[in-house]
């Protein structure tokens, strides 16, 4: 089978056209961190990295091999690469993933962990709905048994 490719640079883009385009890039951009700033805080020797709405982190730079053996001065020229979604020092050929520091971190793994939970109890599913008339129909949710098995 031969799949042809279609090429698409002669297409007239037309309002809708360009709408959809951006729709696309908007909800590509949404699932993934793109961070805005990046500041190196030399008393601390952490890098805090902010975001569109304001918040930040702050990473120290011993917990991560791959910063730990920069001098001061190399981690004052870490920049944002990729759209703000790495770190980059040029001279040295760096490129490391912000997403990929935050799951190095145990706290932070944990929170991420604790927040997509939380998100995923509170969302609403066909399932947890039938379920719920089900249960409403009985009058709530049953009780839990104790481990002697009364109520």
């Amino acid at each position: 089978m031969t799949i042809h490719a279609k090429n698409g640079f002669d297409e007239v883009v037309t309002p809708e056209v360009l709408q959809r385009a951006v729709s696309l890039g908007r909800s590509r951009h949404r699932g993934s961190i793109h961070a805005r700033s990046l500041r190196y805080l030399p008393d601390t020797r952490a890098l805090m990295i902010t975001f569109a709405d304001q918040t930040a982190i702050v990473l120290p730079v011993e917990n991560y091999s791959e910063l730990a053996t920069l001098t001061g001065g190399e981690l004052q020229q870490l920049s944002l690469c990729f759209a703000g979604s790495a770190l980059c020092l040029n001279d040295r050929d760096l490129h490391v993933s912000i997403a990929g520091l935050m799951a190095m971190s145990p706290s932070l793994l944990e929170l991420a962990k604790t927040v997509t939970a939380s998100y995923n109890g509170s969302s609403r599913t066909l399932a947890k709905a039938a379920a719920s008339r089900e249960n409403g129909k009985k009058g709530g949710r049953p009780r839990s048994l104790t481990h002697s098995g009364s109520v």
